[in-house]
């Protein structure tokens, strides 16, 4: 049963982390009669602006983080993002309160150090070599061991923020100094990962809910300084390669267990996968499915939430995605060149309305059809690029 919102008997999820993905999360969920509360660190942010109601907190303060849980009483604890105490959200689902995926899926993924031993030397999975660091001395060491080029990251972290590729044992100071900057969350440790000179990149959202394991079609994706900047779905894979990615995804994601959405990373080199990262939520790669499925990864997330049936998902055609960046910061911003973008055929557009910017902060994203992926990609970037972002104050 689903109750009705702002009643007694109302089916409730609070989002921990209000961003663009989790605003699109809340737009599903109030189409099935769910009342939503946001929560994030500052005020008005996305999800905020379309919720029921929202509470801005330290989520990396467990008295405050109590407070909130306790005082809205959710149905659905939904993390969106990672600096948040990800350990007291195993103390309250032993009070009673249900974490999506699980406060254990949460807890390791949310931590790159967790997620990387689980796949790596519980379950077995192909990843690039690795060690961790939490001082300068460790570091030195790690690298030595992992040679060069590497790749540099703290263990949390979003957005590609902290993230490099270490080349030159002179700039070995700047590269540690980076990544502990970088980090979110109680982060104070850094992991330092084998450079693979893949041929591409994927993304495979890997839904868990009451029909099972399932699987959208592979979404290709290209980064830039460690953060997605375009996607495409399908991408073409063998077949031999896909049923590898699907294999490793299923293993990783039945370990971790629970209800919902997950975002599956992988590098492909030929024929071989080497499993990258995971993210219990939408993913933002994933934001090409507002236009490419049937169901978009957000639809399938609240499926799954809820316990309601997910069907297959299929891929209406091929479709890309291109984010918009602000290039400097400003508390106030306006977009021109919205006509021009849109007059691109077969494109969309999406303004997140984030409050304020900063440099290369994601502002929006448009996604598009075109007859293949390569067209569709063209159009995104094209219409993406007609998109001015101007600083008012």
């Amino acid at each position: 049963m689903i109750g009705t919102p702002l009643k007694k008997g109302a089916t409730k999820i609070m989002l921990l982390g209000s961003g663009e993905l989790g605003k699109e999360v809340v737009i599903e969920a109030q189409r099935l009669g769910v009342e939503v509360i946001a929560v994030d660190r500052y005020a008005n942010a996305p999800a905020m602006q379309v919720a029921h109601r929202s509470h801005v907190i330290d989520m990396l303060n467990r008295s405050e983080l109590d407070r909130v849980v306790r005082l809205e009483k959710p149905d659905f604890i939904v993390p969106e993002i990672e600096a948040i105490d990800t350990q007291f959200l195993l103390e309250l689902e032993s009070d009673g309160f249900n974490v999506i995926p699980t406060a254990r899926a949460t807890n390791l993924t949310m931590n790159r150090e967790g997620i990387r031993r689980l796949a790596a030397e519980e379950l077995g999975l192909p990843t690039a070599s690795y060690r961790f660091a939490s001082s300068l001395e460790e570091f030195r060491e790690a690298v030595g061991v992992i040679g060069l080029p590497c790749v540099v990251k703290p263990i949390m972290s979003s957005s590609g923020k902290g993230q490099s590729v270490l080349r030159s044992a002179a700039d070995l100071e700047r590269s540690f100094n980076y990544a502990m900057e970088g980090a979110r969350g109680a982060s104070d440790r850094i992991i330092v990962e084998e450079f693979i000179p893949f041929d591409y990149e994927i993304t495979l959202l890997t839904v868990r809910s009451q029909n099972g394991t399932t699987f959208c079609p592979p979404i290709g994706h290209r980064q830039v300084d460690g953060d997605y900047h375009e996607s495409w779905q399908p991408m073409a894979m063998a077949p031999a390669v896909l049923v590898e990615a699907r294999r490793q995804a299923e293993a990783v994601t039945g370990s971790l267990g629970g209800r919902g959405i997950f975002g599956v990373e992988f590098f492909i080199k030929g024929d071989k996968v080497w499993f990258s990262e995971v993210s219990p939520r939408p993913h933002d790669t994933g934001m090409v499915t507002l236009i490419s499925q049937n169901l978009s990864e957000f639809e399938l997330h609240v499926r799954a939430i809820l316990g309601l049936p997910v069907p297959e998902a299929v891929n209406l055609a091929p479709a890309a995605s291109h984010v918009m960046l602000a290039e400097e910061a400003a508390v106030e911003v306006a977009f021109e060149g919205v006509y021009e973008a849109l007059q691109v055929p077969g494109t969309k557009l999406r303004l997140f309305g984030k409050p304020d910017a900063r440099r290369n902060r994601r502002m929006g994203v448009v996604v598009a059809f075109g007859a293949d992926t390569d067209e569709a990609r063209q159009k995104a970037e094209h219409a993406a690029h007609q998109v001015k972002i101007v600083t008012l104050a």
